[in-house]
């Protein structure tokens, strides 16, 4: 990801976010999800470094269509070679065109690059969509799980985590 990838990565989060979380998180949240304030966000973050984690983009004909994060796990319970998917987008209208899993491909490339053993994700619990992706890839529920706060309504979400390299993505299911 470059600095200019900002504001397509941020059209592709809020956009994904509008499309996926719709029943699953309050309305009113997502109503005022903004491209342009996600970007002034992400755009102060890119410029104080990218610190630990890798940002990968997926363009088409030079437009992002896709966003991954990758870093260390931020959970107290995990271990040092933990790392954690931070973020998986893809734009809502190229969903099953195999976007996602590339940048997951790339996602285990990095890991696996950084020496994880370990890798863990948190997926919204009614985000059937987005599970059935993770299993797909290799991920399965781990019994951890943790409620979101969001406007004050509870979001339970469910912790996935794979020990690497994971099953299916030497298949080319990832």
């Amino acid at each position: 990801m470059r600095e200019g990838d900002v504001h397509g990565v941020s059209t592709v989060r809020v956009n994904g976010w509008k499309a996926a979380y719709t029943g699953m998180v309050p309305q009113d949240y997502l109503d005022a999800l903004t491209v342009t304030e996600d970007a002034r966000v992400r755009r102060d973050m890119f410029g104080r470094g990218a610190g630990t984690a890798v940002h990968l983009v997926a363009e088409e004909d030079g437009a992002v269509v896709g966003w991954a994060a990758l870093g260390p796990s931020r959970e107290d319970d995990r271990e040092p070679r933990d790392g954690e998917l931070l973020a998986l987008y893809a734009d809502p209208d190229r969903l099953g065109t195999g976007i996602g899993r590339a940048l997951m491909r790339h996602i285990l490339a990095a890991a696996r690059e950084r020496s994880f053993r370990r890798l863990v994700l948190w997926v919204i619990a009614d985000n059937a969509r987005a599970r059935r992706f993770y299993e797909r890839s290799g991920f399965a529920p781990d019994g951890a799980t943790a409620d979101w706060s969001v406007n004050g309504v509870r979001v339970p979400e469910v912790r996935y985590s794979g020990d690497l390299p994971l099953p299916n993505a030497s298949r080319g299911h990832a």
